[in-house]
């Protein structure tokens, strides 16, 4: 029985998902922000949280990695 092998770290990869995390916060933030009045401020606060889930994101993807 072989132990299960953890997942590689990849810089690359993990870029990929903390900017497709970013830019989706992004746009759901201005599709708000138009709604409400303001894309510039939708994106500014979906900006904050894509950052946020996008360090989250990349955390969870590759914590047995680490």
């Amino acid at each position: 029985m072989q132990a299960a092998t953890p997942s590689q770290f990849s810089a690359a990869g993990a870029g990929g998902v903390l900017l497709a995390v970013l830019a989706a916060c992004i746009g759901i933030g201005v599709l708000i922000g138009w709604a409400a009045g303001s894309g510039a401020i939708g994106a500014l606060l979906g900006a904050v949280v894509g950052i946020l889930g996008g360090i989250f994101a990349v955390y969870y993807r590759y914590r047995d990695a680490i």
